[in-house]
C-alpha cells in the first residue's frame, strides 16, 4: 500500500510527522512566542498488530516551554475522542478558566462551550490559495504565516522522534517515574494505556513501550545540549541527487 511510507525512518516520520504536524502548529499558537522547547521526552510503540513498519503507531511527545507545557498524542488504533473535542484530530488547551477546543471555550464546571472569534486571515481560499495569492501580488504581509512558522511546527515533530529513537524498552508497570511529579503527563500516560487496554484489549503485562531519552534544546542553536548521537539525527547522510544542501545562497 503505497500510504505506509509514512512508517519507515528512510521515507517517513509516523503520523507525528503526517496528520499531527497539522496540530502541532495549531498548539502553538496558544503558546505565546513559541519557537522550539527547552527540552523534548517521547515514549510509545507499535502496538496491537504486527508488521514491518518501525514508526510508532502510539505515542506520547512532551515538550518544556517553561510557563507551558505540550503534550502531543498520537493514536494509529481505534480510540474515543478526548472530552469536549470537536474531532478526532484536535487541540485541547488547558486554561485557568477551563478547556478551548474547536467547540469552543468549557469554563470549569460546565458542559456548554462559550462561542470563540475567529483570528483575521489573508486573501484566498485555504493555506495553499492564500499562498499563491501572495506571490501573484509580491505582497508578503498577506500570508496567513510566514514559512519559518511551518519550520518550527515541522521542527518539533522531528524532535519528538529523535528522543523516541533514542529511547530503550521499559515495561508498562511499574509506571516510570520518568516525568516526576508532573501530574498532567501521568493522567496523560494513563489515557494512553486506558486505550490501549480498555479500548483495543492489550495485554499491557506482555509489552514493553519505548521511553525516550530526555533532550535538552537549544533553540538559538536548533541543537541538542550535550547529546552527539541526538545531533547526529538532525540530518542524514543523502542520496544523490537528492541532497537538501547546507546553505541556500
Amino acid at each position: 500500500m503505497h500510504y505506509n511510507w509514512h512508517w519507515f525512518w528512510d521515507t517517513g516520520n509516523g503520523d507525528i510527522g503526517n496528520q499531527g504536524v497539522h496540530q502541532m502548529d495549531i498548539a502553538r499558537w496558544g503558546i505565546a512566542g513559541a519557537t522550539l522547547p527547552k527540552s523534548v521526552v517521547s515514549l510509545g510503540g507499535r502496538f496491537g498488530y504486527e508488521d514491518q513498519g518501525q514508526t510508532p503507531n502510539t505515542q506520547l511527545a512532551i515538550y518544556d516551554y517553561g510557563d507551558t507545557q505540550l503534550v502531543f498524542e498520537v493514536r494509529g488504533l481505534p480510540t474515543d475522542k478526548f472530552p469536549r473535542a470537536g474531532a478526532g484530530s484536535d487541540n485541547v488547551f488547558h486554561c485557568e478558566g477551563g478547556l478551548v477546543t474547536r467547540r469552543g471555550f468549557y469554563p470549569n464546571g460546565s458542559d456548554t462551550p462559550e462561542p470563540l472569534s475567529s483570528a483575521p486571515r489573508g486573501p484566498g481560499r485555504g493555506h495553499f490559495d492564500n499562498f499563491i495569492t501572495a506571490v501573484r501580488s509580491r505582497n508578503q504581509d498577506e500570508l496567513n504565516a510566514d514559512i519559518l512558522e511551518g519550520h518550527y511546527s515541522s521542527a518539533l515533530c522531528h524532535l519528538g522522534n529523535i528522543s523516541y529513537r533514542l529511547g530503550e524498552k521499559a515495561p508498562f508497570s511499574p509506571q516510570t517515574k520518568a516525568f516526576g511529579d508532573n501530574k498532567e503527563v501521568y493522567e496523560t500516560l494513563a489515557r494512553m494505556e486506558e486505550h490501549l487496554a480498555g479500548r483495543n484489549g492489550l495485554n499491557l503485562g506482555q509489552l514493553d513501550y519505548t521511553l525516550g531519552r530526555k533532550l535538552v534544546v537549544d533553540a538559538q542553536k536548533e541543537s541538542f545540549v550535550g547529546d552527539d548521537e541526538a545531533n547526529r539525527l538532525l540530518t542524514r547522510q543523502y542520496r544523490a541527487p537528492f541532497v537538501v544542501p547546507e546553505r541556500v545562497a
